[in-house]
Formats: structure tokens, sequence, C-alpha cells
């Protein structure tokens, strides 16, 4: 069986695919870095207050203390 071409595929499609082959380990790691376009961003920490803001937003997603 030849896979499909992921690069392709939308991320929709990608994403459907994946559930639907979870052994795909290929399909899996091209769904992973495409990644997810209303994932927010946050720039790379200049400074020591950029660096607690940083920080604080971890400890806030991740509900514990760092």
């Amino acid at each position: 069986m030849t896979k499909p071409d992921f690069n392709k595929m939308t991320r929709q499609e990608l994403r459907a695919y994946v559930l639907a082959h979870r052994e795909d380990d290929e399909a899996i790691e091209a769904l992973i870095r495409r990644g997810n376009p209303k994932s927010p961003t946050y720039p790379f920490p200049q400074t020591d207050e950029d660096l607690r803001e940083m920080e604080e937003i971890l400890r806030r997603k991740l509900g514990s203390s760092l």
C-alpha cells in the first residue's frame, strides 16, 4: 500500500488520516510538524522581565509551580 502525500493534505484531512491510522508514525509526525494555526505564539524571552512573564504563563497553563 502506498502512503498518501501528507504535504498535499489539508490539516483536517491529515488529522482524519491519523485518527484512522494511529499506528502510522510518519503521519503523526507530519501532523505535529504542521502545528495548529490557532495556537498562540510567544516571543522568546529577551530580558529578565520577559523570562518572569513566560514562567507565569507556563505556570498558568500547567497548573503548577515551576
